[in-house]
């Protein structure tokens, strides 16, 4: 097997939850060239040692490519169910493997057509690596894969020590909202803050990092503006790679169900997740992460409606959490 094309349109959680996968392809390949087109605005956190070229592709684009007449991949892995990017991966790969997609002309092409798990029956990860599993691919371990280069490193060192941070601990990074998309799994922002406040009472010189995207700015600003001087706000601010390398030096992170929830599950850093009953933690926490505290909304099962309220998740129960993490993983010290 001498090309292999792999294409995930998708956010940047799913993006992430797809590299275990990516993983066992190039394990189980390890002379192929392996390239993964991606969203436009996640290749960058698909920057692996094991994957040769990433690129963009979209839904838009995927019907004008591959109409020369050539096939220059051997092999290709669509996952999704877009039948644009499956039609594309047709014209140009010698064979390939999807999901099944209810349309014939299309599955009966696709070698295997892979029937999906049934809804919310196994961990998303478990998912992804059904289409290598259809060709005997065994897993190469389930954790996500992202890889921080050193100059990232060094560059969020500086930035924290410009911050008027540096030396404090624990130092603490926050996730508060997830997508629009995906409001029902946002914590309130207000019990955010409250736990912020017990945090504080018990460690006195716990900060905090702030990160998010642009479009919650009202929240984090509100909770930056509640932590003055103990808090970096940082929403909207960095990339993803920026994300990650600031990520990577705090000693503990409490953050929802959403993307920078996942690129943090890439480090051995505390992680208190906090997850809808619609999406629990079962579905889609990281797997073999070795210090995942995981918190579940108190109706968290197949029956949970998506309107139940993650203000139910109490401040109480998440705390403990943190007070876990902290006495199982003590802060390191800052100089």
């Amino acid at each position: 097997m001498r090309r292999i094309l792999i294409v995930h349109i998708s956010r940047i959680g799913d993006t992430l939850l797809v590299t275990p996968a990516l993983r066992a392809i190039a394990r189980a390949h390890p002379e192929a060239e392996i390239t993964v087109l991606a969203h436009p605005k996640r290749c960058e956190i698909l920057r692996l040692p094991f994957i040769g070229r990433v690129g963009g592709i979209t839904k838009r684009s995927a019907p004008w490519r591959g109409r020369f007449g050539i096939a220059p991949y051997d092999l290709a892995f669509v996952y999704g169910f877009d039948a644009a990017l499956v039609r594309y991966a047709l014209r140009v790969a010698g064979r390939v493997v999807a999901f099944r997609q209810g349309i014939s002309d299309i599955d009966s092409r696709l070698n295997p057509a892979v029937a999906p798990a049934p809804f919310q029956s196994e961990h998303s990860i478990v998912q992804l690596l059904r289409l290598p599993g259809a060709l005997g691919i065994a897993p190469a371990g389930l954790r996500v894969a992202y890889e921080m280069t050193g100059g990232e490193a060094r560059a969020a060192r500086t930035r924290l020590a410009t911050s008027g941070l540096a030396g404090f601990s624990p130092l603490i990074g926050l996730q508060v909202a997830s997508f629009p998309t995906k409001a029902y799994r946002d914590w309130p922002v207000e019990q955010f803050a409250q736990l912020c406040a017990r945090i504080s009472e018990r460690w006195s010189e716990a900060r905090y990092l702030i990160f998010g995207g642009s479009g919650e700015r009202r929240r984090t600003e509100w909770l930056a503006g509640r932590l003055g001087r103990r808090a970096l706000h940082l929403a909207g601010r960095l990339s993803l790679r920026e994300t990650a390398a600031l990520m990577s030096l705090t000693d503990l992170y409490v953050g929802v169900d959403t993307g920078p929830t996942h690129l943090m599950s890439a480090f051995d850093i505390p992680l208190v997740g906090l997850y809808h009953g619609h999406s629990r933690s079962a579905l889609i926490a990281p797997l073999e992460h070795p210090c995942l505290y995981a918190v579940d909304h108190p109706l968290a099962g197949p029956a949970c409606p998506i309107e139940a309220p993650m203000a139910d998740i109490s401040v109480d129960a998440v705390f403990a959490q943190v007070e876990r993490a902290l006495a199982e993983h003590p802060p390191r010290r800052r100089h």
